[in-house]
């Protein structure tokens, strides 16, 4: 065989695209000229997911799976999609939530190979030639991250990449999108974790985080970059600050097809959950009062949703924002607060308003004092401060509702405002709770942004949609709120994920269709059609 041949042959095995290891059949082997690079064994995918899952469960720790379906994936995607596919009440956990936060922390520990690009400010002249690689001609989705507030752990720097590798995995196994069509991006602008910084084994730019107008221009010119590049791709901010998410967002979603999942996506997938607890309830949104720990980027963005979803059912702007009530790391959100984030000034209360209330008389307005004044009928946290739901607010709420609704929505499982085992049983088991992270008891719904932005995505493809519009997050919201039937727990299983993803995906093509917002030919926007466009994981 000819020195090419053999190159050829060894390239075929080497990406994790084309490869299939023992799946090659004897005229696959034959034409490639894969004879002695394999084994003689011809197996089967089926045969190949059993094998993965049994050296799967032999290793000791749940970071020790991660780390094994990373170097699965990064050696054949179709098998490690697979895997994720069979069992994925199992995999995603491993893949995402909860484990991947330490994956993140750890992730200079677990490099091998190279997956999605590195965009560090030492290469900020060369964007667009980085881009250029015909290796990424198929790309119709692009996760980002800068990994300055990955989860709630912070400054992870370039270990923020596993967020962009975990969700498009999900893009993947959830809403169809072929894994030759996802590309995970880090802006690597440095870090200000000085312990990262002095780590030898880290692999990112190595200096305190770029900031002002040279991240800004930064940021300018990977996007710019991208719309030469990717025209029509769908663009996904993941895990930036809270002042630099809104900026951003605001700056570049009518520039390229763009959402912030920490925004818009939690916001979508807490207001959905909120609309199917409230069917269990009987109380109409229009007659909860919401109590929302922690404003920033997530927090403020459910904010802004439950008033949208207040104002369809009939109450003024004005009357739906009486009724929510943010609280933050300085206490209850008010408007006399000097220098107050931008997105926080819509929350605040006029100081009028807690007239006549009992404080503790600390020197803010405390968590505990808005529970007890305002008596919410809704509890939820996006602080990341674990346990900030103690036993005493709990049970403050428990003595004014009958069914308290209760998210602790932060992650990873180490920073959840409450276990939710502790929120049954302060309530007597009459709380409906949601959690950010899987806890495994049952009745209690993972409120995890899988649930919606995998379909975002694929609707705003499939649509050829030119922005993703706020009523298109409303839509999905609303019909994800109507999916689950049934007593136990509050959302779809885990294992109708992609059946979720179509339900979401028709859901914003429809609104995309009614807000002018489509540009795909007709027979393009059809369930059918959508769900006909969805990969699975099997060998050509």
């Amino acid at each position: 065989m000819s020195p090419t041949r053999h190159a050829a042959a060894r390239a075929l095995l080497s990406d994790p695209l084309t490869n299939k290891g023992t799946a090659f059949t004897e005229e696959e082997r034959d034409e490639f000229g894969l004879h002695g690079l394999l084994p003689p064994h011809v197996g089967t995918l089926d045969s190949q997911i059993e094998r993965r899952r049994n050296a799967l469960e032999d290793k000791e720790s749940d970071f020790q799976r991660y780390a094994f379906l990373r170097e699965l994936q990064d050696s054949n995607e179709v098998l490690f999609h697979a895997l994720v596919q069979s069992d994925l009440p199992r995999m995603l956990p491993l893949v995402y939530t909860p484990t991947v936060g330490e994956g993140c922390e750890r992730f200079s520990e677990i490099y091998r190979r190279p997956r999605g690009l590195f965009l560090s400010y030492s290469n900020r002249h060369r964007i667009a030639d980085i881009l250029s690689d015909p290796a990424y001609d198929r790309v119709k989705v692009i996760v980002v991250s800068d990994g300055e507030r990955i989860l709630g752990l912070g400054d992870q720097g370039a270990g923020g990449m596993g967020i962009p590798i975990g969700k498009l995995a999900l893009y993947t196994a959830c809403a169809g999108i072929h894994p030759a069509e996802v590309l995970p991006i880090l802006l690597d602008l440095g870090t200000d974790n000085h312990a990262l910084r002095e780590d030898p084994l880290y692999i990112g730019y190595r200096a305190p985080r770029v900031r002002g107008k040279d991240y800004d221009d930064f940021v300018e010119a990977f996007v710019s970059a991208v719309n030469d590049r990717f025209p029509g791709v769908m663009l996904q901010w993941e895990d930036f600050a809270g002042k630099n998410a809104y900026d951003l967002l605001v700056r570049y979603r009518d520039r390229l097809l763009s959402f912030n999942d920490d925004i818009q996506g939690t916001a979508a997938t807490a207001v959905g959950t909120l609309l199917s607890a409230i069917r269990k309830t009987g109380v109409p949104i229009t007659e909860q009062r919401v109590v929302l720990f922690g404003a920033g980027a997530a927090g403020s963005g459910v904010a802004e949703m439950l008033v949208q979803a207040m104002q369809l059912e009939g109450l003024s702007e004005a009357d739906a924002r009486a009724k929510i009530w943010a609280v933050d790391r300085d206490g209850l959100i008010l408007s006399d607060v000097p220098r107050m984030p931008p997105q926080q000034v819509k929350l605040a209360h006029d100081p009028a308003d807690i007239a006549g209330w009992n404080l503790s008389g600390s020197n803010m307005i405390t968590l505990q004092d808005t529970i007890a004044n305002v008596k919410p009928t809704v509890l939820i946290g996006t602080s990341g401060q674990k346990a900030a739901f103690d036993e005493r607010a709990i049970r403050t709420m428990a003595e004014h509702v009958e069914r308290p609704v209760v998210f602790p929505l932060s992650n990873p499982i180490s920073r959840a405002e409450a276990h939710p085992a502790d929120v049954l049983e302060w309530t007597a088991g009459k709380a409906i709770v949601g959690t950010g992270s899987p806890f495994g008891i049952a009745g209690v719904t993972q409120v995890n942004n899988v649930y919606v932005f995998p379909g975002i995505g694929l609707g705003a493809l499939a649509s050829g949609a030119t922005t993703v519009s706020d009523g298109m997050f409303m839509a999905a919201a609303r019909r994800l709120g109507e999916l689950h039937e049934g007593d136990e727990g509050l959302l779809p299983p885990v294992t109708a994920l992609r059946e979720v993803a179509l339900e979401i995906a028709v859901a914003v093509v429809e609104q995309a269709v009614a807000e002018g917002l489509a540009t795909a030919e007709p027979e393009a926007l059809t369930r059918e059609s959508i769900a006909a466009s969805m990969w699975k994981a099997e060998y050509a």
